[in-house]
């Protein structure tokens, strides 16, 4: 199972993804992938070598990044005795997802929603949704986990 995650993501998404890996009895890779990266090539295993979009520019920082994400990860998902690996990709992060997912051959693919507010609404009505991305553009099942709940009985303003 392949899991989408974003710095600052609840738990929730990949304790989510643990627990359909679990119940599943595969093994669940996270990966998160760098839009300010280029994929320069995609390997066997999932994996990418990447660059930064400006090769004028040296930013290292796409590894600590790295580092922090795996060490969430490992805190959230360690306790719960689920295999899981960790990926770096770069580029457009359906595109990266859907790589790895066929890399892995992946049962599915986990992602979260955005963060709820208006910024969250702009995004995908300017880029589109990446959940929906995926769920039109490969055959695997997409799972979305929501990030907020919307209790549509009291938000009716007739009742």
């Amino acid at each position: 199972m392949v899991l989408g995650v974003v710095p600052g993501q609840p738990a929730l998404v990949a304790l989510t993804a643990a627990s359909w890996a679990a119940a599943l009895g595969v093994e669940l890779y996270a990966a998160y992938v760098d839009p300010t990266r280029v994929t320069v090539e995609e390997l066997p295993d999932g994996t990418v070598r990447h660059a930064p979009i400006n090769s004028d520019t040296m930013d290292d920082s796409w590894q600590e990044r790295s580092r922090q994400i795996e060490q969430f990860l490992g805190d959230v998902l360690d306790e719960l005795g689920v295999a899981w690996h960790f990926r770096y990709l770069a580029g457009r992060p359906d595109r990266a997802l859907t790589h790895l997912a066929r890399a892995v051959d992946a049962s599915a693919l986990v992602v979260g929603t955005l963060s709820p507010g208006v910024s969250a609404r702009w995004h995908d009505f300017v880029e589109g949704s990446i959940a929906a991305r995926l769920a039109h553009h490969q055959h695997r099942p997409v799972l979305v986990v929501p990030l907020r709940v919307v209790d549509w009985h009291a938000a009716t303003p007739w009742r």
